[in-house]
């Protein structure tokens, strides 16, 4: 992950650059949270860890109150671009590089197979999965491909099309901006794990399945909740001891047989 921003909703501080390491969540003794500062009179609330494995929230101990998209975070989390991190009030939004475009070119009605997946990870949509073989309209309308059933809703808030190998978001005119990675855009070509949010809680994220290449987003990571993977102990291979029991109970029986044979002569 590169190029990634904190971006303050309230615009309480500038936006400010995710580097590799660690870099603090805090609430100063003014009462303001910050990113960064001096231990002393600040609080840790938590902490944002950019790595090779990507960027990663962990909470504070005993620390209480922080979400990401709206539930609620104990341990850690692993994010991605436009996720919305809560704190202490606070909303800070992950912001990543998406491709906006001030004009959208020609529409495009091109229908065909297509690997991408438009998943929802939040909303009324949520686990749900939608193909691109064909232009997809998103809105509150009964004809809207992808429905989203809310009055606030426009009838038609965007539209996915293809344009060769390239997935076009078409702003319809709604006059309503969708974020893109935590931007705010109107028009935008899309890539293979782009987060879209429509409304601030209608979250999509387009896949490329089975492609290794790519980062696909598991159902641990919809939780916010990823676990340490555990190596199971080993389970013994288990043993029938119904053959042993017989041939046992056959050969003592064999045994008492010969004594009583040879007994009675």
């Amino acid at each position: 992950m590169q190029n990634l921003l904190v971006h303050f909703t309230q615009r309480q501080h500038p936006d400010q650059p995710l580097r590799p390491g660690v870099q603090r969540i805090v609430r100063h003794a003014s009462g303001s949270v910050r990113l960064g500062g001096e231990a002393v009179g600040t609080l840790l609330l938590a902490q944002f860890c950019l790595d090779d494995r990507g960027l990663w929230l962990q909470v504070a101990n005993g620390m209480r109150g922080i979400h990401v998209n709206g539930r609620p975070v104990r341990r850690m989390a692993l994010l991605r671009p436009g996720d919305a991190v809560y704190a202490d009030g606070v909303e800070m939004l992950i912001q990543g590089p998406c491709e906006a475009l001030q004009h959208a070119p020609a529409r495009s009605d091109e229908q065909g197979e297509d690997p991408r997946l438009l998943r929802g990870v939040g909303g009324q949509h949520h686990g749900r999965s939608f193909t691109l073989d064909r232009p997809r309209v998103i809105g509150r309308g009964a004809e809207s491909d992808i429905l989203i059933d809310d009055p606030a809703f426009a009838e038609q808030h965007a539209r996915l099309e293809r344009h060769g190998e390239r997935l076009l978001l078409r702003d319809l005119g709604s006059g309503e901006s969708t974020r893109v990675n935590g931007v705010s855009v109107r028009h935008c070509w899309l890539q293979p794990g782009d987060q879209l949010v429509f409304d601030t809680q209608h979250r999509f994220v387009l896949e490329v399945p089975h492609d290794s290449s790519k980062r696909v987003v598991s159902e641990e990571e919809d939780d916010l909740e990823p676990v340490a993977a555990v190596e199971a102990p080993a389970v013994p291979r288990r043993v029938s001891r119904w053959p042993w029991l017989l041939g046992s109970a056959l050969l003592l029986g064999g045994v008492i047989s010969l004594l009583l044979l040879f007994g009675a002569r």
